[in-house]
């Protein structure tokens, strides 16, 4: 079988960088779904293989190798799971969650969080494997490399871009001093041949405008410009409550506030993918007392099963939600994730927001730009967009996540 039919033209570019020793560092970032973490997987057996000649010419008779990852989670999905399913090996970890694949020990780490220092301090290896690079925290990451001082010892990573800024680009990917021994690939989603072109099509019209597609279509180290939902149209999205459809499932997001504005949304989605704003309470200087009569009343016109996914930076307010009978839960609230949920339905043409129901709600959305410092939004009157990100990312997140699958044939 030809390499061609196994590897996409830049996958078989980083599989020759292996032959070469004049790096120590080989970073893998780019686009998603676009081959970066299958033929990383595949470097990091084929790196094992290498380590265990380098310490048979050594005498070392247990060579130790790095694995990282951002959580247990995202090793074993991104990284075993699919080494399991691909070769069907069968790996079996001691009670430090360590295992041994051809004669090399490879040492778990999570590098979500400085905790990760203590799975790999004090240890020499022979060389790792960092997958999701950027959602490394730092002082976790320098110490990796540090840890890698056996002879011969290199450093593999994946990545989706982040900020421009990111200490993975500024410090590794931009240096071009040949003595950094940094080599880097950048992956595009059209470098993964292997994709259906209906996919790659549907995957570029779904993608938001802007920082959004930058990074996930172009694999661009970009942070946002301008308003952050650059696909909303007023003239198009903003329609009269007599064109609302009947048949619809109700949820809310909450926003609390006091010196600033606290804000109650009511969202409604439909049975063919469209998503309204349909209701929206936003009031400064109120108690708690006023937002369960806000809800109560929701729940009494549109049922008990109305979720609402509020902000958990008051747990007094979620609790007192609770003991009054409301389905209140603690949104996730990462931001990208949120927002990126929401500029999904305005790109693909399914979000609406029905006239009669706004309040600050436009105000808000011309003001809602990024902060290119950050690569986040300002943090300035945006308490209805934070609201209207708890309610579609928690409720849409969870809905995908039981109805779609993978599907087959994608590799990346």
């Amino acid at each position: 079988m030809a390499i061609s039919e196994l590897y996409t033209p830049k996958q078989v570019q980083v599989l020759k960088t292996l032959r070469r020793t004049d790096w120590r560092l080989l970073i893998n970032y780019g686009a998603v779904r676009s081959g970066k973490t299958v033929v990383d997987n595949d470097a990091f057996l084929m790196e094992l293989r290498r380590v265990r000649q380098v310490a048979d010419k050594l005498g070392v008779k247990e060579p130790m190798y790095i694995l990282a990852g951002y959580s247990s989670k995202s090793l074993q999905n991104n990284v075993l799971q699919e080494l399991t399913n691909k070769y069907d090996i069968n790996f079996q970890f001691d009670k430090h969650n360590s295992f041994t694949l051809f004669g090399v020990k490879i040492v778990q780490t999570f590098t979500g969080s400085i905790a990760g220092l203590g799975a790999i301090r004090g240890m020499t290896s022979f060389g790792a494997y960092i997958n999701e690079a950027s959602l490394a925290n730092e002082e976790v990451f320098n110490e990796i490399l540090n840890r890698c001082s056996a002879q011969g010892a290199r450093i593999i990573c994946d990545t989706n871009p982040d900020v421009p800024t990111h200490y993975l680009k500024a410090s590794y990917i931009d240096n071009d001093d040949p003595k950094a021994g940094t080599v880097s690939f950048h992956f595009t989603i059209d470098d993964n041949t292997f994709l259906p072109p209906q996919y790659v099509e549907h995957q570029k019209a779904g993608t938001p405008s802007g920082m959004f597609y930058d990074r996930a279509i172009l694999g661009l180290w970009v942070s946002g410009e301008g308003m952050v939902y650059k696909d909303f149209n007023k003239d198009e999205m903003i329609i009269p409550r007599a064109q609302l459809p009947a048949d619809l499932t109700y949820y809310a997001g909450v926003d609390w506030g006091y010196e600033h504005k606290g804000t109650i949304v009511v969202m409604a989605d439909d049975r063919v993918g469209n998503t309204y704003l349909i209701e929206e309470h936003t009031r400064q200087f109120e108690e708690i007392d006023y937002w369960v009569e806000i809800a109560k009343d929701i729940q009494r016109r549109y049922g008990r099963n109305v979720k609402f996914w509020a902000d958990s930076a008051r747990p007094e307010h979620v609790a007192r939600f609770q003991r009054e009978g409301l389905k209140a839960f603690n949104a996730k609230k990462s931001v990208l994730s949120g927002i990126e949920s929401v500029a999904k339905c305005m790109k693909q043409g399914h979000f609406f927001v029905i006239k009669e129901a706004i309040d600050a709600f436009l105000d808000e959305i011309y003001q809602y730009v990024w902060d290119e410092a950050t690569g986040l939004p300002v943090k300035l009157n945006d308490d209805v967009m934070d609201a209207l990100r708890y309610a579609v990312y928690n409720t849409h997140e969870r809905l995908k996540a039981r109805t779609i699958k993978k599907p087959k044939g994608l590799r990346g």
